[in-house]
């Protein structure tokens, strides 16, 4: 079997998609398989590492959540009802 990818071979394939796919539409479909390969990378590169996070960004979130939290139930007893005596 020797080597697949034989200098020979790879012109024939360059020949046979430029045939199948003629000239206008080999620069997309190249665009679009560099930018496949991109986002295939960068995903694989997430997966083994955390995402970066700032830890006074995340504790200023924390505490406007908190905040934010609390203020709920806060606003929903100031409403009063009045009770009108006949």
């Amino acid at each position: 079997m020797g080597d697949m990818l034989q200098p020979w071979h790879l012109i024939v394939l360059a020949i046979v998609a430029f045939l199948l796919f003629g000239a206008k539409r080999l620069p997309e479909l190249g665009k679009g398989l560099g930018e496949g390969l991109k986002g295939f990378r960068e995903g694989i590169r997430g997966i083994g590492d955390p995402p970066p996070t700032n830890t006074t960004e995340a504790q200023n979130n924390t505490q406007q959540n908190n905040a934010q939290q609390n203020a709920a139930p806060a606003a929903q007893n100031t409403t009063t009802t009045t009770e009108h005596k006949s």
